[in-house]
């Protein structure tokens, strides 16, 4: 469908378009705001675009996004090397890391195994996931997405990793706090049924006092 409007209103439209998650009308939107933004503002953004393109560079050891040639998390001594967690992209790095729950190290996939878009193992860093794995490593964590490709990648990395003689393990997912049964998917759901915890301790010889649900 061809532009509606003119010249340098249309490019910068088109080009905002081909931004993931942005539609025709949010690319509309952004872009209206911009001619109406004050010209120092509109500096700030293309100066800061074009410093992260100079600047930023991947992690030579986990693939996180990094200025120098190793990310600060890679050459934090604090860090337990002897657990990695994998996940798929670096804004995954940032979600784990607010938790303060992990203290391991990371490893960068870049994506996950999609055969419709035309990515195969052979084109995520799983190879260099393979050769990080000295004998200080004790433990994977797979934490890719809880959706098909995700779990189509975690199945492989699972395959592949388990002759290895390492700890393969997988970050529990389930039903979200607030969320409906009838709303979930089958993978959701099913991932809940796998990570499920005992809430209580029967006593032994049934003599809790109350009567069994098949009774």
């Amino acid at each position: 469908m061809a532009g509606v409007y003119d010249g340098a209103v249309q490019d910068l439209i088109d080009e905002l378009g081909r931004l993931p998650g942005i539609g025709p009308k949010s690319a509309q939107r952004i872009a209206f705001h911009l001619l109406a933004a004050e010209e120092t503002d509109v500096e700030g953004l293309i100066d800061a675009m074009t410093q992260v393109k100079a600047r930023v560079r991947f992690c030579e050891v986990c693939g996180n996004v990094t200025e120098q040639q190793i990310c600060r998390i890679c050459s934090d001594p604090a860090r337990v090397a002897a657990v990695i967690c994998v996940v798929e992209e670096p804004k995954d790095i940032v979600a784990i890391e607010r938790t303060r729950e992990f203290r391991g190290k990371y490893h960068v996939l870049g994506g996950s195994i999609n055969p419709i878009d035309g990515v195969g193992p052979e084109d995520l860093r799983i190879r260099q996931l393979f050769s990080r794995l000295t004998p200080e490593v004790e433990e994977i964590i797979i934490a890719t997405n809880p959706n098909i490709e995700g779990e189509a990648t975690a199945s492989y990395l699972v395959r592949a990793l388990s002759p290895m003689g390492v700890r393969v393990s997988r970050l529990a997912s389930g039903l979200p706090v607030g969320g409906d049964l009838e709303y979930a998917d089958e993978i959701t759901l099913s991932r809940a049924f796998e990570g499920r915890t005992s809430v209580n301790t029967p006593t032994l010889g049934g003599s809790s006092g109350h009567s069994s649900p098949t009774e």
